[in-house]
Parts: structure tokens; sequence; C-alpha cells
């Protein structure tokens, strides 16, 4: 079944509030009764650079953008042209722009869209405090049928601490561009399904995917996160700051990445459930006491939300290529948790498992997310509760006459943990390899004893189903199957979706748990599928390429990859389905 939505752009400098009217449209949207989905792209500067926000409505709940957009809303035209390949535009699409910031650039009508004109600036200086970005809000209202009344609510509870004057002059700017609409071209319009958050059919909450990750760490028992900011994971630290205060936990601002990740091992080695969020570069610099964790068998989350690098690359758009890091990075033979979100509500969950995992496995875990889902918000259906509250293995007193074991041997590789200062309990915990004591040994017997207990805990811990996402795996499901991770997951159940429309018949494999790796599972989840589309965003095939190192993939398997910042379309994917199956007929 085709999802009945409709795409939109809303584009200018800086200072135009493209980002806040964004916001205040989803939050309409939502009180209309609708889904939805925006997700923001800027370019490097800190402040006063271009903005655009993208948006997606529907009436069910939305995977991913779509191919194209409907409707582009441009404040102004400053820098717009940097965003042309993100904001595709064919013929049905309407651009709109203020005439006083002069004519549409070119590398916006490549698709040979149409054209209208709406003087925001004159209509919103024609009211006291108007502001051009609430007119272009009323325009695309009237375009789409989102409610006057809808809008009306969202304004009054989100400018409130400003007063009624602001209140007032921004829903006189909003209702002069929705009068505007009637003179502009047709877009697709949406049935309004309710008019009140209360009458929606099913309680939704408004989440960016940082949000949702924060949610997570405090959902599965972290009270204590050390981290130095850095984009795109800064939100997370910005959501958990306040709220881990509620709980009784308590975020510090460290001096770089190096002191974030220590600490976090020092609060977790201390008894405090404990993460730290990053990107890639800060990432790299705590590779080093990644390993220290290991060794120690400490365990912590550390979240990256990935942008794409190398170096510093473009630190506002996304792409998936921290994997070979994440899994390979440490050095020596270290294992370790990786995990990745597949979608914004996802983030909650993945990172809420991530710390049962490595409070359970005393292992740190490594969760990936991107900027495409971190700072997309979206409108979902309310998320379950989870079961999943991190809990270690204690050990809480001495046994009479016997020497504290910190590293014993035990079936499941996982021994009790001590708190630092219980009588009987001192050992030692470093990043020498050690006896069952903590003794620092160089003993071959040691180290390969040590090695095979830290990787027996990861390796025999039972995931459960929750170790991929499997969709229309039942029997009958044909013998063609998508294989993704992160957030190339929501434009690949999109093209399922589409392809599933149109009588086909194939299954969707995204991998939640990345390492330690899951054969036996894998081969189940494959089980009558004879092609493959592996799909990600890396320019080198990051996992491909490792699935081909630890999976036995179909004979015809293909690769469908490139780098950021440009996401895949569902439309990419389901050419590839088709290609891929029209090759083997």
């Amino acid at each position: 079944m085709t999802v009945q939505s409709v795409s939109l752009v809303i584009a200018g400098s800086g200072g135009a509030g493209v980002v806040t009217a964004g916001s205040l449209l989803l939050e309409a949207a939502a009180t209309a009764g609708w889904y939805a989905l925006m997700s923001r792209s800027s370019g490097p500067q800190i402040r006063g650079g271009e903005a655009a926000a993208m948006l997606r409505f529907a009436t069910e709940p939305i995977m991913s953008h779509d191919d194209s957009f409907h409707l582009l809303m441009a404040i102004d035209w400053d820098n717009i042209a940097r965003f042309s390949a993100e904001i595709p535009l064919v013929a049905e699409s309407l651009i709109v722009g203020d005439p006083a910031h002069g004519p549409a650039p070119a590398a916006l009508l490549a698709g040979r869209p149409r054209q209208a004109a709406l003087a925001m600036t004159e209509i919103a200086g024609k009211i006291e405090n108007g502001r051009p970005n609430m007119v272009a809000l009323g325009a695309i209202a009237g375009l789409i049928g989102l409610p006057p009344e809808a809008m009306q609510a969202v304004v009054e509870k989100t400018l409130k601490r400003k007063g009624q004057a602001a209140i007032d002059a921004s829903m006189a700017a909003f209702h002069a561009g929705f009068a505007a609409a009637a003179d502009l071209p047709a877009i697709p319009k949406l049935p309004t399904v309710a008019t009140s958050v209360a009458a929606a059919t099913e309680p939704r909450w408004s989440i960016t995917g940082n949000e949702a990750t924060g949610l997570g760490v405090i959902r599965g028992g972290v009270r204590f996160v050390a981290a130095y900011p850095i984009t795109p994971a800064t939100e997370v630290l910005e959501w958990l700051a306040p709220s881990l205060a509620k709980v009784g936990g308590m975020l510090v601002q460290a001096e770089d990445e190096l002191a974030s990740i220590n600490q976090i091992i020092g609060a977790s080695y201390g008894g405090v459930p404990a993460m730290t969020a990053t990107s890639g570069p800060g990432l790299s610099l705590m590779i080093e006491s990644l390993g220290l964790a290991v060794a120690a068998e400490v365990p912590l989350v550390v979240v990256d939300v990935m942008r794409v690098g190398p170096s510093t690359g473009i630190a506002t758009k996304s792409e998936q290529s921290d994997l070979n890091i994440a899994v390979y990075g440490l050095h020596g033979d270290a294992p370790h948790i990786v995990v990745a979100a597949n979608s914004v509500p996802d983030c909650l969950f993945t990172t809420q498992w991530a710390v049962h995992l490595a409070e359970a496995m005393q292992a740190p875990a490594l969760v990936l997310t991107d900027q495409a889902m971190g700072q997309a918000r979206a409108i979902v259906p309310k998320p379950a509760e989870l079961a999943f509250i991190g809990q270690r293995l204690t050990a809480t007193a001495a046994v009479e006459g016997e020497r504290y074991k910190r590293y014993a041997m035990t079936g499941s590789g996982v021994s009790p943990m001590a708190i630092p200062g219980t009588p009987g309990l001192t050992h030692t915990a470093d990043g020498l390899e050690h006896n069952e004591f903590g003794t620092p040994s160089s003993q071959a017997s040691d180290h390969q004893a040590q090695m095979d207990t830290r990787s027996r805990k990861l390796t025999q811990f039972n995931y459960g189903d929750h170790w991929a996402d499997i969709e229309d795996a039942e029997v009958g499901a044909g013998d063609t199957a998508i294989i993704t991770w992160g957030s190339s997951t929501g434009p690949a159940r999109e093209a399922l979706r589409r392809y599933a429309a149109a009588g086909g018949k194939a299954r969707l494999i995204s991998l939640r748990l990345i390492a330690p790796v899951q054969p036996e599972k894998m081969a189940a989840a494959l089980a009558g599928i004879q092609r493959a589309v592996v799909v990600e965003q890396s320019h080198s095939g990051q996992f491909y390429r490792m699935l081909r190192a630890f999976y036995e993939l179909p004979a015809k398997t293909v690769s469908l990859h490139h780098g950021g910042p440009l996401a895949f379309g569902p439309k990419q994917i389901l050419e590839q389905l088709n290609q891929l199956n029209a090759g083997s007929a």
C-alpha cells in the first residue's frame, strides 16, 4: 500500500527562523493527527549560515523521506544552492520564493519544477512584529490542508512566555500566509485525522533521535555521564543534563574526550552505570581507554552519533562510515559490544538495551546512531515500556578463608564485580594482563585464560531476537532480501513496502547487533534467500565487507553503497531490487 504523504522543505539563511518554523509545523501536524518526520541540514557555520528543514507528513507512521519534495518554501535564497542535491525536485514540485530576494537559483531548476511568488517580507511588514517565517508557515498550512486551529494551539504553547502580543503577531502573520495560499498552485493535501492531540487515535510522541538516546540511557539505569560537546551528539548531552538530575544522576562536561571516557570508567568501576556520547573524531580519541575498559572488564556505554568523515569531515551531515573503527578499532584482541539503532524511536530501544548488555557482561558497549537519526524529529507512536535495566553481577562480601578472584573463570565468562572499598574484596584493575585475582601477569596461560573468558561472555550471551529486525520473513516471503543497518533501514523499509504493493515478495534484515557476530542467527534469517542487496551509506562499503567476512551470504549478493551526505531514497533501493530480480528471471 502506498503511503499518503506530502513532503516539503523550508529553507533560508541563519536567523530566518527556518528550523523554528519546521518545528512548529511538525507539532501542529501532530495536533492534526498526522505522523511526521523532520530532518535538518545546515552548513558548517556555528551561526548565520544557511539552513533547511525537510519534512514529510503522512496519515500513518513514516519510515523515511520520499524520493522528491512536493514543495520548497524559500524564505530567502542565501546559499540555498548548496542544498540542491539534498532537495530533489521534479516537474510536479512547487518552488515558492519571496520576490524581494530575487529569482530561484538555477541549481534548483534542473527538474523543471513549477514556480510561484509569495511576498513574505512585504506581508510580514504590514503586521506589527510580523515575521516572514510565520507567513511562510501559514502558506504551507493552506497548501497541505493543515487547519489553522492546529497551529494556534502550538503557537500559544510555544510563545506563552513571550506574552499574548507575540502570540497575536505570529498568528496574524500565519493567517495572512494561509489566505495567500489560495492564490498559489496546488500541491497534495492530507486529510485531517483529528483537531487535537487528545482526539488522536493513539498516544504519540514528538522526539528526536538524540532525545530518544538520552531517554534510553536513563531508562537503562545510567546515572553518570561525562562528555565533551561535539556535533551532532551535543543534543544528547543537552537533553541529559537536566533529565539526569531529576533521577538523582549527574552529567559532567569534561575538558576533552580523553577525560570523558576515563571519567566514566572511574564512575562505573565505582559502581555507577555510566556513559558518554561523541562523534567520529571523539571516538578516535577514546580508543585506548576503551581497551582499558575491555581489559579491566568495566561496563560502560559510548554513543557515537556518526557524521561525514574522515577527520573533521562535514560535521553537520550524516554518514555510516564509523563502522570499521567501532568494530575493529581497538588494538589487540579486545572483545566488545557494538549495536546500532535503525530509526528515531529505535534510538531509545537500542541504547537502553546497550546499557543492559554492558552491565550484564561487564564490557564496553558502543552504540552507533548518526546525524540523520540523531537530529531528526519525528511524530511516532508512543514506544513500549522496556524491561531492560542494567544489572551487573556484584560481589558484596568476602568469603571467609578465600582470596577474592575478581576475574575468576566461570562458565558464563562473567565474574562478580566488587565495589572499591568493600572489605576483603580489594583487587587490582588496570590495563595489564592479569590472573584471576587481578594481579598483573605475563604468563601465556593467564593471557589465554583471560582472553577466553572475555570472549566467551560475549559469544555465549543470549541476545534473543533483538540482534536484528527481520520483516516479512514468514514462509513464502520470496527468495530476495535487503540486508542493511542504521538509518539506511528507513528507506529500505519504504522500498520493500512499494515492492510488496507491486506484488513482489522480499525480506528485510536490519542488523541491530553488529558485534559480536551471530552466524547461526543470520543463517536462519537467510533461509531460502537466493539474492540479496546490501544497503549502506559508506563510500567503501564497510558493512558489505564485514558481512562477507563473517557471514555466508547468498551467491548473488550486490552492494548498494555510497558515502554521505546524500541519503538513499526508497526509489534507488527499489530499482536495485527490480534489477536484481530481473537478472535472475
